[in-house]
């Protein structure tokens, strides 16, 4: 039982590997993509002589400049994969949706209410990492405290057994 333990636990590890791995192609293949958007993006005059006579074309411009934030955003998620970024991504998502897309009044006012919410989703679970980090920090020192007295107290325990 304990060998097929040992062994399933190694499965485990090499599938967290290999997730890691695919992850960490994932994210280089989102920045290669990154990367040409922006260099057409700004090597494209065209775009910018359209937006000077034509302001029309602007939504069009706004929804690519778009696209490349929410892709940075991605990249960011893949990389440092945390709650606070993916509910980046969220508000960038409905943001572009709401600025970029044909909506209705009423999208409008639930793009506006799912933002409000992400927002203070993203503030309660920054209030409770710091809280976590808080109680951590406050656990370290009341270990070193501990640790400190007991160095003390053997240090006299020594002192007092010399002695005698």
């Amino acid at each position: 039982m304990d060998e097929l333990m040992e062994r399933f636990k190694r499965l485990k590890a090499a599938v967290h590997i290999i997730c890691d791995v695919l992850e960490m192609i994932a994210a280089v293949l989102m920045l290669v993509g990154i990367l040409f958007a922006t260099f057409s993006l700004v090597t494209n005059v065209d775009i910018f002589r359209q937006l000077l006579s034509d302001t029309s074309s602007f939504r069009g411009y706004m929804d690519q400049i778009f696209m490349l934030v929410i892709g940075i955003e991605f990249l960011v998620m893949l990389c440092r994969p945390n709650s606070e970024n993916v509910i980046e991504v969220l508000i960038f998502l409905v943001a572009r949706h709401m600025i970029v897309g044909e909506t209705t009044p009423y999208q409008d006012f639930v793009s506006v209410v799912s933002v409000a919410l992400l927002c203070v989703v993203r503030r309660y679970l920054r209030i409770n990492n710091e809280k976590r980090d808080e109680k951590k920090a406050s656990s370290a020192k009341e270990i070193n405290a501990l640790e400190e007295k007991l160095r003390n107290s053997f240090q006299k325990k020594g002192e007092d057994t010399d002695r005698t």
